[in-house]
């Protein structure tokens, strides 16, 4: 039996209040027109390297470390400066920038976080993960090989990384390609590193090409913005929502609970859905709720379990912020473990890549 009920719904969009917050945004401000490579944290304005590696600086005021250099050649995105980095080398050798903000991030807050690349032209290998490593103070790593962030944000509580997912490799060595995506401040960010923080086994590549340079992968990096997004609301709704009468111990599949491809962001869409559980929880306290991620079987089986794990969490996070309580909520992942349709089609991957739940009488 299904009840009929009303709710109101506030429609809210993120827009960008075009502030941003990255100091040297493009690398403009710069002590010495750079002579040689490696001098990237000896020359830009407001910007470090978090390791031991020798991130470059290259700028059109430059015959040797300019616009035509070492791995190629590749105008500034804007202005005349930028940097680069190798991403991908022999012995896990990684090279990084670390930016400086104007202000703390706010707890809670999101932000709208951007950068642009491009693949210098003598690269063996293209990517398609980066990352942006978020620390409270400036980090100083005493080594020239991959930052192991994601392991250590599991014990330090003022660092956390953000990996960005891309479904194609970034391969493109003529123009430059803007990655994106949103973030949700922890209340402690005051800088922030940029790079590949995987080891070289773990390190998703693509031959972009047949060099008789050695096996490397470097881009450029131009033009990096975190902005604050803030909520405006647009207009005020009333719909009608069908309630199924749902049953304890059996398992439903969320329908609009979404995820942007290898992100586990609740997406806006999906906020209404699970404000209608929330309602259905707090108006039946004998209640407990589990929440279960599910994802399709591409990619890594490890990355998959992981993002299952994230996504679920997402979810219970979400309705704990609404005001339910923690020891009535659990969340866990399966990975591709459980699939409930083939992985063969893209279909069926669709229907695997789930977020369930099961209600249970406490």
């Amino acid at each position: 039996m299904k009840q009929i009920t009303l709710f109101a719904f506030i429609f809210c969009s993120l827009i960008s209040t075009s502030q941003n917050l990255v100091l040297n945004p493009s690398f403009e401000d710069f002590f010495d027109c750079p002579l040689a490579i490696g001098f990237f944290d000896r020359n830009v304005k407001n910007w470090t390297i978090p390791s031991t590696g020798t991130t470059d600086y290259f700028n059109n005021c430059s015959e040797a470390i300019g616009f035509q250099n070492f791995n190629g050649y590749q105008e500034a995105r804007t202005g005349n400066g930028y940097a680069g980095i190798y991403t991908y080398f022999k012995k896990d050798y990684r090279e990084y920038i670390q930016g400086s903000l104007t202000s703390k991030l706010e707890r809670g807050k999101k932000y709208q976080v951007k950068f642009y690349i491009s693949l210098a032209e003598n690269s063996r290998y293209a990517l398609k993960e980066f990352g942006i490593m978020f620390t409270s103070t400036k980090a100083n790593f005493k080594a020239n090989i991959n930052i192991y962030a994601k392991h250590i944000a599991k014990r330090h509580p003022r660092l956390t990384l953000r990996s960005t997912f891309n479904k194609e490799f970034y391969d493109n060595d003529k123009e430059w390609v803007e990655v994106s995506f949103t973030y949700t401040a922890q209340g402690f960010e005051n800088y922030f590193a940029i790079g590949n923080f995987n080891n070289n086994s773990d390190t998703k590549k693509s031959k972009a090409r047949q060099t008789d340079y050695e096996s490397f992968s470097y881009y450029y990096i131009d033009d990096i913005s975190i902005e604050p997004l803030e909520k405006e609301i647009l207009t005020e709704t009333t719909e009608t929502v069908e309630q199924p009468n749902l049953k304890v111990n059996e398992v439903y599949t969320f329908k609009n609970v979404l995820f942007e491809f290898d992100k586990a962001e609740l997406l806006e869409v999906s906020k209404a859905e699970l404000n209608q559980l929330y309602k259905h929880l707090s108006e039946n306290s004998n209640l407990k709720i589990e929440i279960y991620g599910h994802t399709d079987n591409v990619g890594l089986t490890t990355r998959n379990q992981e993002l299952s794990e994230q996504r679920a969490k997402t979810v219970s996070d979400y309705l704990i912020l609404q005001g339910l309580s923690v020891t009535k909520i659990k969340s866990f992942g399966f990975g591709s473990t459980q699939p409930i349709s083939s992985n063969e089609t893209e279909e069926g991957r669709l229907q695997n890549r789930r977020v369930t739940f099961k209600l249970i009488q406490s």
